[in-house]
């Protein structure tokens, strides 16, 4: 009886694997909703298995930015002036807030709405205007539109920044141009905590691709838990 039992569990499972291998399945289910990918082709999640190249990231050509560019700025932009901070934990700008922090940048929180309050124990700032000292990188965490306020805004400070960034989906191109015509680089729809931990190597461990190969080991940050550090990737 186990033995006729088991030989018609084998059947079944031919069956299924027919089933399945067809137009449809045994389940009344349609058949899976991608086609096979041709010699070369890529999806979303990285190269075909008979290819090694690495996929260019989903962006205007304009603005692809090389590795080096974004490695550099994230290297020797230490003071960063935050636009749009926010003190709620469920906001985008919290965790790229915290994020920089915790990573050795002083990240200063501007936002007129929330002047006088603290996070992470550091007082918000109404404007650029009021921040003592110079500022490496400004980064606007506002919407395309007001971007161009805050560039020009940006572009009173003394000394100037070095960097103007705008956070993903945000996209100015002629407070890109104002800024560049003063001799600031300007970084648009990438966010620098992403960026960080793409060149880093910290994306991978969610099972991203970070389009870095290297075979130099991951050095860990002086503080912290599995905090990785660009410093590697030369």
């Amino acid at each position: 009886m186990k033995k006729e039992k088991s030989t018609g569990g084998r059947a079944r499972l031919v069956r299924l694997l027919r089933n399945l291998a067809g137009n449809g399945n045994s389940c009344g289910l349609p058949a899976a909703p991608f086609p096979p990918l041709a010699s070369g082709d890529r999806n979303l999640h990285g190269p075909a298995m008979n290819d090694t190249t690495i996929p260019e990231p989903k962006a205007p050509a304009d603005l692809v930015y090389p590795d080096e560019l974004i490695r550099s700025i994230l290297k020797t932009c230490k003071r960063i002036a935050l636009v749009g901070a926010s003190d709620n934990p469920s906001r985008p700008s919290y965790f790229v807030y915290k994020y920089l922090s915790e990573r050795g940048y002083d990240v200063i929180p501007v936002n007129p709405g929330r002047a006088g309050a603290l996070i992470l124990g550091k007082p918000f700032r109404a404007s650029l205007a009021e921040i003592e000292g110079p500022v490496d990188m400004v980064e606007i965490f506002r919407n395309s539109e007001a971007a161009m306020g805050v560039t020009e805004e940006a572009l009173k400070l003394d000394p100037l920044p070095k960097v103007i960034w705008m956070q993903l989906s945000v996209r100015n191109d002629a407070a890109a141009a104002l800024a560049e015509a003063r001799g600031v680089t300007v970084i648009m729809n990438r966010c620098p905590k992403i960026e960080y931990g793409r060149l880093s190597g910290e994306i991978s461990w969610q099972g991203i691709n970070s389009r870095v190969l290297s075979a130099k080991r991951p050095a860990l940050s002086a503080k912290g838990f599995q905090k990785l550090t660009i410093d590697r990737r030369q």
